[in-house]
């Protein structure tokens, strides 16, 4: 005996049908959508994390190295037991090089020199034997004349024309390139022309 099914019976069952299915399709829409979203958020936590550690890095800015040499080098001359070229610390002091000479010689002026003077790298150091005027003093002159390379800037502000502005580029040339080798690298600094380095000439020393 064949049982006929009613047509509203099987039109609520393709109903019920095409509602799973309807059912099915949103909640895969819903799953891609979440794992979409979850995606996103871990891809901006990383992003975020990569710019705080290279972001936090340059926040401290550049470092900057330091133009101070490892190693002082300085002639020692005159009165000293191994006159010559010796290496020292760069915070080496005036007895420092001369201990690395081999200390002072039995004829050597102790007053001749200031001891306690921080030397620079590249400069010659002369100490001079008793009854001898030639040396470096406590105001870095050699001979009465102003040494480029040993005066600090209160001393080289005591030439003419020669202020506290330009006294320390003269300085920081100094401490820039290395001992001045001739008088006439004056005209290398910055703020020093033909009429300042003409009154400058035969007042300084290297």
């Amino acid at each position: 005996m064949t049982t006929e099914h009613d047509p509203f019976d099987r039109l609520h069952d393709s109903a019920r049908r095409g509602s799973r299915v309807r059912i099915g399709v949103g909640a895969a829409i819903v799953l891609l959508l979440v794992a979409l979203v979850v995606s996103v958020v871990i891809s901006m936590a990383g992003l975020n994390n990569a710019v705080e550690t290279f972001g936090g890095a340059s926040d401290s800015g550049p470092v900057l190295e330091s133009a101070e040499p490892d190693v002082l080098l300085v002639h020692v001359l005159g009165a000293v037991v191994r006159p010559g070229l010796v290496e020292l610390a760069p915070e080496a002091r005036v007895i420092d090089a001369v201990a690395a000479a081999g200390g002072l010689a039995a004829d050597a002026d102790p007053a001749g020199v200031n001891l306690a003077r921080a030397v620079t790298d590249g400069e010659q150091l002369v100490v001079p034997r008793v009854g001898e005027v030639q040396g470096t003093d406590v105001a870095g002159e050699t001979n009465g004349l102003v040494n480029l390379n040993t005066a600090d800037a209160a001393a080289l502000e005591e030439l003419p024309r020669i202020g506290p502005s330009l006294a320390e580029r003269i300085v920081a040339w100094r401490e820039t390139y290395g001992a001045f080798s001739s008088v006439d690298d004056l005209r290398n600094v910055s703020g020093i022309g033909e009429k300042v380095f003409a009154g400058l000439r035969d007042l300084v020393t290297v």
